[in-house]
């Protein structure tokens, strides 16, 4: 029938090897694409671990002791300074959402028991500024509990936040500010205190001092963290992250057109570190007055800019009452202000108030860091109480148990004693006791001037 001496015995036997034999190719297949798969992964992990490494930033202890003792704790800070990764790091058990997704903003403004059902507590909200409504579900949800730690929210509209706390959890919530990237953190120096040159401040900052190498290269740079996790082009950084800031905080807060907008954005960044003038602006821009002094308002209230306020007090009646101006980020505004690299910026006219921007940033992070509140605490002064021709200033004054320290502010390897000549101007206050000044300068080591003023590093900050 078959032609040949067909036995079924032998046919099933070669079946069976042939089967046996396929099923070992397949899992030999499946154990080298399981080793190469493995090897992918270590190596893909490898790369990661060495392009993203965590920057430990200086407020850690502090944020973890403030959820620790408090029920909600709110974490403010303009977009890209690390808030979400310094949570994700810190947090990794707290559960996570986002109100910059739609939806999941829509579910917390409608239906705010099911939001909370399908994001239990421990929850880390960001961008809660978004849903403000939220914050008066939050509050009964605190207020209903005796836990600590139940929230921890971030956002990056800081007055619209301030608003919504003091209308709906007072009393109920610790705030934290984190910024960009301090040179202590950069370099990992393991100093905690806030920037005031006391004897004991200047004596304790010695023992942890390290050398700023570059420092033009990072004041150009700027100290968002992203520049610093993985080889990321400056320029493309920076062009989106202005386009996403207007996307995504100016369109909600402002009806200007981006063009118009981004001329004022530059506009004040060629202003960091000057007296802030709105009729000077407004007319370079060609919008209003008013219009200018809003928009100030919300580059403030995201974090983007500084308002140093004057030093107030009746004895200085010939003292200037406008506020100055600081970019909180210098390598934003040497962006906006188109200085391309660091050695066109170093030797530029405006390398003097950039210097001053970089400097003024840094006391502000120093501060912030260690919980503290520096609104109240570091202002400037511009006057003609010391004589009536021409005008001295002081370029910051740190208030402290009622003494205040001058703080010069000079991109200078070579300072001077007149460099503190307005000091005296602050000996005209009988409340208050004039400290030890400085002045904070290129100068390689601590170099003192007169008794009462010092030339320090800027690696003394």
């Amino acid at each position: 029938m078959f032609g040949y001496d067909w036995k079924p015995e032998r046919w099933l036997a070669q079946e069976s090897d042939r089967h046996a034999l396929q099923r070992t190719g397949r899992r030999l297949l499946q154990l080298q694409f399981t080793v190469k798969a493995t090897n992918l992964k270590s190596e893909f992990e490898t790369d990661g671990e060495k392009n993203m490494s965590y920057i430990e930033r200086a407020i850690s202890d502090v944020l973890k002791s403030r959820v620790k003792s408090s029920k909600c704790t709110l974490v403010v800070g303009a977009r890209q300074v690390g808030k979400s990764t310094l949570l994700k790091h810190e947090f990794s058990e707290y559960n996570w959402t986002s109100f910059d997704d739609s939806l999941t903003r829509l579910q917390a403004r409608d239906e705010p028991k099911l939001f909370f059902l399908n994001n239990p507590c421990p929850l880390i909200i960001d961008e809660v500024q978004k849903e403000g409504a939220i914050l008066e579900e939050i509050k009964q949800v605190v207020d209903n509990s005796q836990k600590r730690g139940q929230f921890i929210l971030t956002g990056s509209a800081k007055l619209e936040l301030m608003k919504g706390i003091s209308e709906s959890l007072a009393g109920r919530v610790s705030i934290c500010e984190l910024g960009g990237l301090s040179m202590r953190e950069i370099y990992r120096v393991p100093f905690f205190r806030h920037f005031v040159p006391t004897e004991k401040y200047i004596s304790e900052r010695e023992k942890e001092l390290k050398p700023y190498q570059d420092i033009w290269e990072i004041i150009h740079k700027g100290s968002y963290p992203e520049l610093y996790d993985v080889d990321r082009d400056w320029q493309d950084f920076y062009s989106s992250y202005v386009s996403t800031y207007l996307e995504r905080d100016i369109h909600e807060l402002i009806s200007a057109d981006s063009i118009t907008f981004t001329k004022f954005l530059t506009a004040v960044a060629a202003r960091t570190g000057e007296i802030l003038n709105y009729a000077n602006i407004a007319s370079e821009i060609g919008v209003t007055e008013p219009t200018i002094k809003r928009w100030v308002s919300v580059l403030e209230r995201t974090g983007i800019v500084y308002i140093l306020q004057p030093y107030s007090a009746s004895a200085l009646n010939r003292a200037i009452k406008t506020p100055k101006i600081y970019f909180r980020d210098t390598g934003l505004a040497c962006y906006l202000t188109k200085w391309l690299t660091a050695d066109a910026l170093k030797n530029s006219a405006v390398a003097g108030s950039m210097f001053e921007t970089f400097v003024v940033s840094e006391i502000l992070k120093s501060y912030s860091n260690e919980g503290l509140d520096y609104h109240f605490q570091i202002y400037y002064y511009r006057g003609k109480d010391k004589r009536d021709t021409g005008e001295n200033e002081i370029d910051l004054i740190i208030e402290e148990n009622g003494v205040l320290y001058p703080v010069e502010i000079k991109m200078t390897g070579n300072p001077k004693a007149s460099m503190g000549s307005a000091n005296t101007i602050l000996d005209k206050i009988p409340e208050k006791k004039r400290g030890t000044g400085v002045v904070l300068c290129m100068i390689e080591r601590k170099t003192y001037l007169r008794d009462n003023l010092i030339a320090l590093p800027v690696e003394y900050i």
